[in-house]
């Protein structure tokens, strides 16, 4: 299990990375402005409910679920930012 300090770390640089990538499609696109804004919102969301899920966390068993909800809207947001650069 890897520490809180490391795994929020790696959340805000996931994040980040989402939020980097949607205002640079807004750059070459305006018109996907809305839709990477609704993404950069939901990204915000996810963030804030995840932290403070991992502040409430007591146990191993309930961080590693944290740790796979992550991993599996990582994939989603991959997705939809896939769909966004077509």
């Amino acid at each position: 299990m890897a520490s809180k300090r490391i795994f929020k770390k790696h959340l805000n640089e996931m994040v980040f990375d989402i939020v980097e990538e949607c205002f640079y499609l807004q750059l070459m696109d305006e018109s996907k402005t809305k839709k990477t804004d609704k993404l950069i919102d939901e990204a915000a969301v996810f963030q804030d409910d995840v932290l403070s899920k991992i502040y409430k966390s007591k146990s191993k068993k309930e961080f590693s679920e944290i740790s796979k909800h992550v991993n599996e809207k990582a994939k989603y947001f991959v997705e939809k930012l896939n769909e966004l650069n077509k």
